[in-house]
Order: C-alpha cells, then sequence, then structure tokens
C-alpha cells in the first residue's frame, strides 16, 4: 500500500512539473508572438485605409509614414522581448514531453491548473545590496536567506524544479524621440547596430512553442505618487523606530514587478514580495539580472491601440525603463521575492505569526475567496501587527463563466471590513484615495478609482 501511494505521488509530482512546463511555454510563445502579433494589428490599419475614398485619403497623407513608425517601435519592443527571454533561465527542462498533462486521472486538475497561463509554483528569492541572487528551496526560508542583488548581467543557477528567477520591477520615464531602430524577423533579432542573433537557448526553439490566441499578447511616477506614496507614509509612521539590527518585516502579497515591495525595503524594512504571473516575473527578473543604468532599455507602451489618442506624437511615445538602477537603490539586507500563489505559499503552518506589516495593494480583488485571503492575512501577522491595504474591489474572476467549480466571492466594502473584524482586526484609519491604474496618462480615456485605504491591526490576545 505504501509502495502504492509513493508511486501516486511521483506520478502526480511529475504531471505538475508537466502542467508548469506547458504553462511557462504559453507564456514564452506569447512573448514570442508579439512581432506577428503587432503586425497583424498594423496590417489592419493600413487594410482599412486603402478602403478610403482618394478623397478621404488625400486628407491623411501622413499615414503611410505613420504605419512605417509603427513598426519601427514594434521592432524595439520586439528586441527587448527576445533579449529579455534570451536572459531568463527556465526553472524546469523545457524540452520535456508534456502529454502527461492530459492524464484521466486527474483531469479536474489539469481543467483547473493546464490551460491556466500563469501557473507557477512556490519559489522564492532572497535579495540584498550587493553582489548576485540565490535561491531557496521553501517559502519559509525567503525572509531568512541572506544573499545579494546582482551587479552583472549573469544569473546565477537555478537547480530546483520548484525555483525561478529573483523578480523585481521599476518605474518608467518619458523621453522626447529615439532614434535608435532594431529590425526584427521571426526569431532572428537585430542589435541596435543591425547585426542579427539568434537565441542560443534550445527551449526557444519553434517546435517547442506553443500556439497562443492573439489577445493573450495584449497582456508611472504619478500612479505610483497615488498609490504607494500614501501607503509608504503610513508604513514610517507605524514604525518610528526602526532598527537597522532587525528591522521589522514586511510582506507584499501581489508584488507585480516588485516596485512597492523595493521601495518597502528602501525604507528600512525586511520586505517580501509574492507574484504569482510568469509574465510579471519574466519581465522583472530581466530588469533587476541585467540592468547597469537607469533608462537603459526603450519600449513605446501605447502604440497598439489608436483609440483616444490626442495625436500621433502622443501614441508614437516611448518610455525610457527602469527609472531606478536596482543595484543602487539601498535596499535593506532581506529583501526577497517569493513566486508563488499567495494561498499556497502563505498559507502554511510557518507563516503564522511572522510578519510586522502586510501591505496590499490592489491586491484583495484577485482573490477567488476574499475571505481566504482575509483569514491568512490574519492567521500571518504578529499579534499587534498592521494590515495596509490600498484598492478597489474589482474582483478579476467575477465575470469568468464556464467550468462548473469556478468560484468568485464579490463582498462589499461594509462585508470585507466585517469579515476582517470577525478574524481579529480593528479599524484604526480609513479614507477613500482617488487614482488611476496603468492608464496612458495622455489618453482621452482615463479610469478612475475611489480606492479604499485603510490601516488595520491585529488584536492581541488578553491574557488573564
Amino acid at each position: 500500500m505504501e509502495i502504492e501511494e509513493d508511486e501516486e505521488r511521483r506520478r502526480q509530482r511529475k504531471l505538475e512539473e508537466a502542467l508548469e512546463v506547458k504553462s511557462l511555454r504559453r507564456i514564452i510563445s506569447a512573448y514570442l508572438n508579439y512581432p506577428e502579433a503587432a503586425e497583424e494589428d498594423v496590417r489592419r490599419y493600413e487594410k482599412s485605409f486603402k478602403k478610403l475614398p482618394p478623397a478621404h485619403k488625400a486628407l491623411l497623407p501622413h499615414y503611410p509614414s505613420k504605419f512605417k513608425n509603427l513598426r519601427r517601435c514594434i521592432s524595439l519592443n520586439s528586441y527587448f522581448i527576445f533579449t529579455m527571454l534570451q536572459a531568463f533561465e527556465p526553472p524546469l527542462d523545457m524540452s520535456q514531453d508534456v502529454d502527461g498533462c492530459k492524464d484521466p486521472h486527474l483531469e479536474n486538475f489539469e481543467h483547473g491548473h493546464c490551460h491556466s497561463e500563469e501557473r507557477n509554483a512556490s519559489s522564492c528569492q532572497s535579495v540584498s545590496t550587493s553582489g548576485r541572487m540565490c535561491c531557496s528551496n521553501h517559502a519559509q526560508a525567503c525572509s531568512q536567506e541572506k544573499s545579494n542583488i546582482m551587479s552583472n548581467p549573469t544569473t546565477e543557477e537555478v537547480k530546483s524544479k520548484q525555483q525561478h528567477e529573483p523578480i523585481f520591477g521599476s518605474g518608467a520615464g518619458e523621453v522626447e524621440n529615439k532614434n535608435e531602430i532594431a529590425e526584427c524577423c521571426s526569431n532572428d533579432v537585430a542589435d541596435s547596430n543591425g547585426n542579427a542573433f539568434s537565441s542560443p537557448h534550445d527551449w526557444l526553439d519553434p517546435s517547442l512553442q506553443l500556439n497562443v490566441p492573439l489577445v493573450d499578447v495584449d497582456k508611472g511616477e504619478k500612479e505610483r505618487n497615488q498609490c504607494y506614496k500614501p501607503i509608504l507614509e503610513e508604513l514610517d509612521a507605524q514604525f518610528p523606530n526602526r532598527s537597522k539590527e532587525s528591522p521589522p518585516a514586511c510582506l507584499v502579497p501581489g508584488a507585480g514587478l516588485g516596485r512597492l515591495a523595493l521601495e518597502i525595503s528602501c525604507l528600512g524594512f525586511i520586505s517580501q514580495g509574492n507574484e504569482f504571473s510568469y509574465y510579471m516575473m519574466i519581465c522583472s527578473s530581466f530588469i533587476l539580472n541585467h540592468t547597469e543604468t537607469t533608462g537603459q532599455w526603450t519600449i513605446y507602451p501605447w502604440i497598439h491601440s489608436n483609440c483616444n489618442s490626442l495625436s500621433d506624437n502622443d501614441q508614437l511615445r516611448p518610455v525610457l525603463i527602469p527609472d531606478i538602477h536596482p543595484a543602487s537603490a539601498g535596499i535593506t539586507e532581506g529583501f526577497s521575492m517569493c513566486g508563488g500563489d499567495f494561498v499556497e505559499v502563505y498559507n502554511d503552518s510557518s507563516q503564522i505569526g511572522v510578519w510586522d506589516a502586510v501591505v496590499t495593494c490592489f491586491f484583495i480583488d484577485t482573490a477567488h475567496n476574499i475571505i481566504e485571503y482575509i483569514e491568512i492575512i490574519s492567521r500571518i501577522l504578529k499579534e499587534g501587527g498592521v494590515w495596509i491595504n490600498f484598492g478597489p474591489l474589482l474582483y478579476h474572476f467575477a465575470d469568468m463563466y464556464g467550468q462548473e467549480d469556478d468560484m468568485s466571492i464579490e463582498l462589499s466594502l461594509e462585508d470585507v471590513k466585517k469579515t476582517a473584524f470577525h478574524y481579529g482586526f480593528k479599524l484604526e484609519k480609513e479614507q477613500t484615495i482617488e487614482t488611476t491604474y496603468t492608464t496612458n496618462p495622455r489618453s482621452m480615456m482615463q479610469n478612475h478609482y475611489h480606492a479604499a485605504f485603510w490601516t488595520m491591526r491585529k488584536k492581541r490576545t488578553t491574557t488573564t
């Protein structure tokens, strides 16, 4: 019986790894399909333009030049993407057969995860102020590892199948013009001097890529000030006498590209970001490990929509990234990033009462079950620890239909607070702050949120 159970566990681990590989292949394929998807958009614009009557075309003599400029921008975006993928070291054997994903004995698992483009196993990277990154095998080790931010463009070897690259993010600064043009064709990319090169990675071989829908490819400072500044000021006020010898520990679930977690580390906290999305992690790993200066990379984020543009120049304007050099940011030793689902990583006995603070920014509405999020946040905080939240209640899974086991619990703000009180929180501060989120600041359409911003404290257990 025990042998059969061991065999079943091995089979399930093998299946989970195959699912992981398939998910990561899908995401890499979406990145690699970017030039084709973007070019298809430009061809569609051209086709519509050609259908215009001659008199109408005459009103838009600059359009052929605009299409040419769009293709130049796509080339530079493609150069950045492909350079990023070349630097990525997958945590798994990407050449393995993933047919096991169709195991009939785990059909429910396959339906739940095999087609999810953002599935990943939990892993963790720890960072300090010099040198390079290294990995640890378990999420609970993240806040204990002592290793380094790297200052050269090499990547530490990843040894565990449940590990992936260190992740990090930063803001962007805009510039007025950019003359450098990189031409991209298929999987061969040219550098700024026009020298073509191909990837040395076997896992980028076209035979290992998946066909992905074009929709998968579509996945500033003012916004950071709106969202992050109140959080950082509140953290600073809550922990005014931080010790360099024993800094308070702060967790940032849903860390995205990691900028908020970095800012918190620079305040003098042992900061840990947690992120689930491989899309985020591949990009932020590249920025962290291969950035030598601010503004090193040029991208054109606004070129993929013709709607609500004030001018062609606004649509075609470049952005330089990052606007901060990670290795020179002044982070506190112990800064770390953990990859994996928040519930899976932190719903663990080793996490109970570990954190002095939990910061959630545009995060709690990403839950299938927000009550579970709140319960875990309460469990992992120390008694007297603080939960600082900023964001709306958009509920990411509210409009998802299909599988019978899909779940989305969509509480009102009043019910969210009642749930928090049930799990031992008391409300200390609360206000509403108007903010945008990942918005083109020069677009005619601006989505604004009236975000809930609060500080709650976990009550101390009274002893008699």
